[in-house]
């Protein structure tokens, strides 16, 4: 199973925006919280993200959400919230999370861990394509702004900061396809459980 834990932080950002909860009321943020249920599930074209029930997969990604959600996620409670859930989901093992701290905080003890990169220019290409796809305009000046402040908001806070795991295998996936990184991950797992005799 595949689990995109930055999906999850976006339906709590979503939550707090439909709800009106001033970021800085620690009360408040918590108090939504309890009665916030984030969950995920299978669909056809890939996980589906349900909030307090209403499936969000696509809400979640709009510019909006996009804006506040490393603010969000900086807060302590809310990182307290995802990561106790994340820790349950990959509790027994066989699964995929994907997060920016995933490697460091959320299972430091992942059995293998990569860092996948890709410079500015790609990046903000990816996210034009995405938001294309969606019918909504976009700046790309804009968006470069928005994915270097996320990027230094992300680094800096104190609550579980983005960094690369000293031992994960980092990818640079500027120029590569889905299909290619794919690629590198599978390989790089199969010669590990060939090295383990798996």
């Amino acid at each position: 199973m595949h689990i995109d834990t930055g999906a999850m932080y976006r339906a709590v950002t979503l939550k707090v925006l439909r709800s009106g909860v001033e970021l800085a009321e620690a009360r408040a943020v918590r108090g939504m919280l309890a009665s916030t249920r984030v969950t995920l599930q299978r669909g056809e074209s890939g996980a589906r993200v349900l909030l307090d029930g209403e499936d969000v997969t696509e809400q979640i990604r709009s510019p909006q959400v996009t804006r506040l959600v490393s603010r969000v996620s900086s807060l302590r409670a809310v990182r307290e919230a995802m990561v106790r859930d994340q820790r349950a989901l990959g509790r027994d093992g066989g699964i995929v999370l994907e997060g920016r701290d995933i490697g460091t905080v959320v299972f430091p003890d992942a059995e293998v861990k990569f860092f996948l990169n890709a410079n500015l220019d790609e990046r903000v290409r990816r996210r034009l394509a995405e938001l294309n796809a969606q019918g909504v305009e976009a700046s790309e000046a804009e968006l470069r702004r928005e994915i270097q402040e996320r990027d230094r908001m992300d680094s800096t806070r104190q609550e579980s900061p983005l960094r690369k795991a000293p031992d994960a295998i980092e990818l640079d996936t500027s120029s590569l396809s889905i299909e290619e990184q794919v690629r590198a991950v599978t390989e790089h797992v199969k010669a590990m459980m060939k090295e383990r005799g798996q």
